[in-house]
C-alpha cells in the first residue's frame, strides 16, 4: 500500500513496529500535536487487542535519580516525586 494512502495512525503503528518512540518524537515526525500522538497510541493499543502484537511502554524516568514508579505510565510527569527534579524523560512506545 502506498504511503500516501495510509492513515496517520497506520503510519505511526508501522513506525512503532520498527523503533521505540516517545510521544514528542511521534508528534514531531508526523507533524501532529503531542496530545494527538498520545490519542493515536491509545487507539493503536486497543486495535492490537485482536492481534498477537502488544504495545510495550517504557515508563517515564527521572534523569537525575532514576525513579520510574510513576502512577501514569503514558503521560510525562512534570517532575519527579522522589527528588523533585523536573528533568523527566517521556515514556516511550513500541509494538512487539
Amino acid at each position: 500500500m502506498r504511503e500516501a494512502s495510509r492513515t496517520t495512525r497506520q503510519r505511526i503503528a508501522d513506525r512503532l513496529r520498527d523503533e521505540t518512540m516517545a510521544a514528542g518524537t511521534i508528534a514531531n515526525t508526523f507533524e501532529i500535536r503531542t496530545s494527538s500522538a498520545l490519542s493515536h497510541v491509545e487507539h493503536i493499543a486497543k486495535s492490537l487487542d485482536a492481534t498477537d502484537e502488544q504495545l510495550l511502554v517504557a515508563p517515564p524516568e527521572c534523569e537525575k535519580c532514576g525513579f520510574t514508579d510513576f502512577d501514569d505510565l503514558t503521560n510525562r510527569p512534570s517532575r519527579c516525586p522522589e527528588c523533585k527534579s523536573e528533568s523527566v524523560a517521556e515514556p516511550a512506545y513500541r509494538i512487539a
